[in-house]
């Protein structure tokens, strides 16, 4: 699949790929649909790296960056700013995803698995671009809108329905 954006995807829980079909291409359907959905996309391409894994990786990273000592979703770590150099992509950051706990969420909110990691690789993607949720409910919707808006480009419902 060709992308304008330089996406690394790791999987370290081959469940990922026995449970969703078309992995790889989903990831970056999603990741350039955030990309694309952000207030000012990035202005040339960027490297993003993205890890689906377990939950107890995620437990670990959550607790080293963190320190909440146990699993969540998706964790985003935005790259720091630096300069873009001439015909390299811009490291944007990196996307964690852990695989027991959107097994569960998507089961507990009757949406198909894909749909709950294209969300979320939405969200992660926007965070990585600076976008919060954390800082206020005006933050929250303004995000809210963005990710409903990216998925709708891959014809997913809104999430938040």
């Amino acid at each position: 699949m060709s992308t304008t954006h330089d996406i690394d995807i790791t999987v370290e829980d081959e469940r990922w790929e026995t449970a969703i079909p078309d992995l790889e291409s989903l990831v970056i359907r999603a990741v350039e649909a955030g990309l694309a959905a952000a207030p000012e996309p990035p202005d040339g391409p960027v490297e993003v790296s993205v890890m689906l894994t377990d939950d107890a990786t995620v437990q670990e990273l959550n607790r080293t960056w963190r320190n909440k000592d146990k699993p969540t979703n998706v964790l985003s770590f935005p790259a720091a700013p630096q300069p873009r150099h001439a015909g390299a992509a811009l490291p944007l950051g990196d996307v964690v995803l852990a695989y027991e706990t959107l097994v569960r969420e998507s089961a507990e909110q009757s949406k198909p698995l894909q749909n709950h990691l294209a969300h979320l690789l939405v969200h992660g993607t926007l965070h990585c671009l600076g976008q919060d949720h954390e800082n206020g409910e005006a933050e929250a919707e303004a995000m809210e809108a963005l990710e409903v808006a990216a998925l709708a480009t891959l014809g997913i419902p809104d999430p938040y329905a």
